[in-house]
């Protein structure tokens, strides 16, 4: 699924990805391929993302909004 992390200043990450986890207002919570579309306002934290290629990366925030549809993550992030 495609994953787009942007923050006011720049675009943190644009990329595919096999997995991600947010930290969700309402607790933490993971996307996959095919996740039902929803919208969650995320709370300060770490976003952890697994790459196609395996390889994984963490993104430190203070919080934002997460909208997931059609294997698309955009995230808007503080």
């Amino acid at each position: 699924m495609k994953l787009e992390i942007i923050t006011p200043d720049k675009k943190l990450y644009d990329g595919q990805v096999k997995s991600a986890i947010f930290p969700g207002s309402e607790g933490s919570f993971g996307v996959l391929d095919d996740h039902a579309p929803f919208v969650s306002t995320l709370k300060a934290g770490t976003i952890q993302i697994v790459e196609e290629s395996s390889d994984k990366k963490e993104f430190v925030i203070k919080g934002g909004v997460a909208e997931i549809k059609h294997n698309t993550v955009i995230v808007l992030a503080d």
